[in-house]
């Protein structure tokens, strides 16, 4: 079963982790519904939000790998309720 929710990113120094989070995310470009990036240059951090629809399987794997990400927050929030969607994924 699919939940809708929502991935929040903060990048503490894009310049060196920015190329390895966008690796991964377009691993996982098939939970992606949108996407929000929003550089901070006078703070040195990147902040990206992640509009998503997947199994809490699939969103444990991309949130587990990018939150490995040394200099890497990740928080997550999906709805309650469950649907059944058929669809492309990664497998």
């Amino acid at each position: 079963m699919k939940r809708f929710g929502v991935i929040g990113i903060v990048l503490e120094n894009p310049n060196k982790t920015a190329y390895d989070v966008n690796q991964i995310i377009s691993q996982y470009s098939y939970l992606i519904i949108g996407r929000l990036g929003v550089p901070k240059h006078e703070e040195k951090i990147g902040l990206i939000a992640l509009i998503i629809e997947g199994t809490t399987d699939e969103v444990g794997a991309i949130t587990g790998k990018l939150g490995n990400l040394s200099g890497v927050t990740v928080k997550s929030a999906l709805t309650k309720k469950q649907h059944f969607k058929e669809g492309l994924s990664n497998d």
